[in-house]
Parts: structure tokens; sequence; C-alpha cells
């Protein structure tokens, strides 16, 4: 497993590391298998773990996962989801939250705490001001770190404009970008990754197989398109697919390829939920990243649809079944 220094924090972390979500009712993992893919992810060398109060019960499955391990892990979770209804000014929301979050992971700190979704103000309404993007979470977040609570400060988020002008502030150490960034999907690229490079943030990757689209392969569906998909989206697809025929590859293993493949990103979360899927993501990222000419290959395949179209979902509906990496 290859280790890249997460910005500005100075640790070091797996280019591979394990996305909390998948670990919990939400995911569909029962605990047990749960606890083994967490376990055999340590084993491979993965050793940043993403959790938050949001992901149902991934907590509580992580702190108990974790709960007699001696080797050491990098953790990171969240402020925001806890309890419901949550006030993001609220001091004392903001507190349970935290020592919520402590009791089900069973720690007494945590390695970052990230504000959770802080650009999307319907979701949670952080700030105060607006312009500065300070508020009561920003005053809590800096006590955590002077009382060692915390080691460093994160962002994680989905829309990349508004959080590369969260990241220009300067306040924070690392930041989660999830579902912009993967084969077909690259607005992060346009804004918030290199905003996050001028301050020297650690980058986390989310979502590399795009919430389902990239999973697997949907001929069917793009041999005969729904309504709602984009005739470009719908030709990218075609394009990507006649490529994967070419290199004979899992798309599953070119999309985390992909990812791995740019130096400037610190590590990339997988979703998997089992012991087969985490080596399955493992392999993939052991094989390296893709030559020159692949990737060549891809920028123009991605540069077809530079930006969301609009009747497209957030989430893939190609199918109902979607149940992880490469399982779908």
């Amino acid at each position: 497993m290859e280790y890249r220094t997460l910005g500005r924090t100075g640790l070091e972390v797996s280019l591979l590391s394990l996305g909390g979500l998948f670990v919990s009712k939400v995911g569909g993992a029962d605990r047990q298998r749960a606890y083994d893919a967490v376990h055999r992810a340590l084993e491979l060398g993965v050793n940043y773990v993403d959790t938050a109060p949001s992901y149902a019960d991934s907590e509580e499955v992580l702190g108990e996962a974790f709960d007699g391990v001696a080797q050491p892990y990098i953790l990171s979770t969240k402020l925001g989801g806890n309890p419901q209804p949550f006030d993001a000014k609220n001091l004392d929301q903001l507190k349970f939250s935290f020592a919520e979050s402590l009791r089900l992971l069973k720690r007494d700190s945590v390695d970052i705490l990230m504000v959770h979704e802080p650009d999307r103000p319907g979701q949670n309404d952080w700030w105060t001001d607006g312009e500065s993007f300070t508020g009561p979470v920003t005053e809590y977040i800096a006590e955590l770190k002077r009382e060692g609570l915390i080691r460093h400060t994160g962002l994680g988020g989905t829309t990349p404009y508004v959080m590369a002008r969260i990241c220009a502030t300067g306040q924070y150490d690392v930041v989660l970008t999830a579902f912009n960034y993967s084969l077909l999907w690259r607005e992060a690229e346009l804004a918030v990754i290199p905003v996050a490079k001028q301050q020297n943030m650690g980058i986390v990757i989310g979502s590399p197989l795009q919430q389902g689209w990239l999973a697997r392969r949907f001929d069917e569906q793009i041999a005969n398109p729904p309504a709602w998909l984009a005739p470009p989206r719908r030709d990218q697809f075609a394009a990507l697919y006649d490529l994967l025929d070419e290199l004979g590859m899992p798309i599953t293993d070119l999309a985390i390829r992909w990812v791995i493949s740019n130096p400037d990103l610190t590590t990339t979360l997988m979703g998997a939920r089992s012991v087969q899927e985490v080596e399955m993501n493992v392999a993939a990222v052991e094989a390296g990243p893709l030559p020159a000419d692949v990737l060549a290959r891809l920028d123009e395949i991605g540069a077809r649809v530079p930006f969301r179209p609009h009747d497209e979902p957030f989430g893939c509906r190609f199918g109902s079944d979607y149940r992880g990496p490469g399982l779908a």
C-alpha cells in the first residue's frame, strides 16, 4: 500500500481509505461482515477511516470494530446530523454531536473533525457570516483543537465552487470532496482541488465510483437510454465502454486507478462493506496509476460532458439493486 502526506497535517495516510457509510445499516452491511471488512482493510495497509454522525450507525459499528485493535489508524468524523433536528448554530448541539461521536467511537479524541456539508445551506446553516465562513462552529472547533480533543480540522461537502471559497479562508487542514471527481464527473478539478493545493490541504476523494454510476457497466441502458439521460452523457458512456473493451479492464478498476493517478490527491474512500470488496479495491490500487496514453484517452472522454446535465439525478438510476463496488 502506498502512503501520501495529508497536506499540512503531516499525517501519512494510505492511498486507499475506508468510507464509513457502507459499513452502516444504510450501506446494507450486517455487523459481523462489517467488522471483518474493517479488520481486513487494516491488514492490507488501509490506515484512514472516514465516518459521520449522519451515516446511520456507522460510528457505532466502527467503535465496535476498532475496540481492542492495537494497529494504529487515522480516524475522521464530522459535526452535524446529531441530534435531530440539528441546529448548526447551537453550541450545545455542536457539543452534543461531538460528545456522542466520541462515545460511539469509543475514543477520547479524533484525528480529524470535519464540518459536514458546509456548502449546502438547506442542509445545515452553519455560518453566521457567509463571507468569512465563521460562526459558532469555527470557535468550537478551535476550542477542541486547543484542548487536544481533535488534531486537525476539515470540510466534507459536494459543491466544489462553494467548497473552494471555504477552503480559501485557510481555516481548515483537510477537504473531502464527494461526487465531483471521478472518471466522468470532474468539476472538482475546476475549483476545490486547485484551491486546496494552494492552501496545502490534504485532499480526500469521496465516491470514486460516483454513487453507482461507475460500479458496473450498464450496456443495456446505454443502448436503449431512458428519456432523462442526456445524449452527450449517453455517448460518453458508450465511448468509455469501448475503451474498457480495448483494455479488458473492469470498470471499477479503471475508476479507482484513474483517481489515484493524480499525485495531488492524498487518498480516496472506498465504499466496501465486505472482505471481498476490500480486497478487490486494494488490488486495483496496488495495480498502480494508469499509463499516460490511457489517461489521455480518458481526458478526451471526460471532456465530452464537462458539467452535469440538467435532468441527471445525483445518484445512479440505472437499476435499483446497487449493492456496492463491483457487486451492483
